[in-house]
């Protein structure tokens, strides 16, 4: 095989990218993973660090299922890491919590989770509604402005600067080839086989998996699929170290393995991620230390803003093309929770070269064609 030709080459060297790559190199194929580089607007670096079950689902039962089946691999797939690299994540899962500032909140909490449960297909993620007495018997640092929340014990958290270099220990060790600031500009197919233009060089490869988070809209044409997203600002605020107090991670504030506390959960319409919105951190500050007031005697060490990969639906696009046989898309939000499925589910389909018809089937891009005509 030529030095510029793979079995796979990965478009995206972020967690859904190295996640991938690694469990190709798993499956025995050689392995190239094609990078922007350090200057690339990375969801990677930005992302909240949570193995989120519960409330996911809404809309497409489906989600529920495969977002519970990557969380139960979870510490599977963390161990074996572990055991690769001599690097943990801190993967826990002690459940997780979504707070309430009224009675209100509690309400329209408890009908969505009634609803998701409702939902033909949905699989049981065991949340339940819990009144004050016993949010506080769980974390007992909570202020009185909390009125109860929601409970899923599959729920959890990892280091997320770890995650992302515990993978490129992990895709380095099997000997997969990471090429950074090789910045996709083309691909097509000749002669039964991709190639992949940058400024630097042209790839090769038998299979391409674009895993190139909101950039798969402009490269997934190229091979016949489509990758409608609505990329979202978000922000996130970390305090300095503070004593154990939040065992449990909740929806938008939790403590790290390294006693940092992480806020946010906002959401700007913009793709700029070098500003911050002053008014955006400081209502999610005011909002932590209205469900944990010890916060409010906390420094803030530093604060930031990254691009969420979403797309229009907000679920995930797994799909393969027909036009162009061996070119997939794995694209989604939830790069953290999903990582045990894309390493351990989705990579040894595409080195077999076909994705299994049950996930296609509520995955693929074609579902939006049928939200148009419906």
């Amino acid at each position: 095989m030529a030095a510029d030709a793979f079995d796979v080459a990965v478009v995206g060297g972020g967690l859904v990218g190295v996640a991938t790559a690694w469990g190709l190199a798993r499956e025995g194929c050689r392995v190239v993973v094609l990078d922007e580089g350090d200057r690339a607007v990375r969801a990677s670096r930005g992302n909240f660090a949570l193995v989120w079950v519960q409330s996911k689902g809404l809309g497409l039962p489906a989600y529920t299922s495969w977002t519970l089946r990557s969380s139960n691999a979870w510490a599977g797939f963390a161990q074996t890491l572990k055991e690769e690299t001599g690097l943990d994540v801190c993967f826990q899962r002690p459940g997780g919590l979504h707070l309430a500032l009224s009675d209100h909140e509690l309400e329209a909490r408890a009908t969505t989770l009634k609803r998701l449960h409702n939902q033909a297909g949905a699989a049981d993620y065991k949340a339940e509604m819990l009144d004050r007495a016993q949010v506080a018997k769980m974390v007992p640092a909570i202020g009185p402005d909390v009125v109860g929340g929601s409970y899923c014990p599959f729920d959890g958290h990892v280091n997320s600067l770890r995650l992302f270099r515990t993978l490129h220990t992990a895709i380095h060790a099997r000997d997969v080839t990471y090429l950074p600031s090789h910045r996709v500009e083309s691909i097509f197919k000749e002669g039964g086989e991709f190639r992949l233009r940058t400024a630097v060089r042209e790839i090769r490869a038998a299979k391409v998996a674009l895993a190139a988070s909101n950039a798969n809209m402009r490269l997934a044409p190229m091979v016949g699929l489509e990758a409608p997203m609505r990329p979202e600002r978000g922000q996130i605020v970390v305090t300095e170290r503070l004593r154990p107090f939040l065992h449990h991670p909740v929806t938008t504030i939790r403590q790290t393995d390294e006693g940092t506390v992480m806020i946010g959960d906002s959401k700007e319409d913009s793709t700029d991620s070098s500003r911050l919105t002053i008014g955006v951190s400081a209502k999610e500050a005011e909002r932590a230390v209205r469900m944990f007031p010890l916060l409010a005697r906390a420094n803030v060490v530093r604060t930031w803003s990254a691009i969420r990969v979403m797309t229009q639906d907000g679920f995930p696009i797994y799909d393969q093309s027909e036009s162009h046989p061996g070119a997939f898309t794995v694209c989604c939000h939830s790069g953290v929770t999903l990582a045990a499925n894309h390493a351990l589910s989705i990579a040894p389909m595409i080195a077999r070269g076909a994705l299994d018809g049950s996930l296609v089937a509520p995955f693929s891009a074609r579902r939006f064609h049928v939200q148009k005509t419906g």
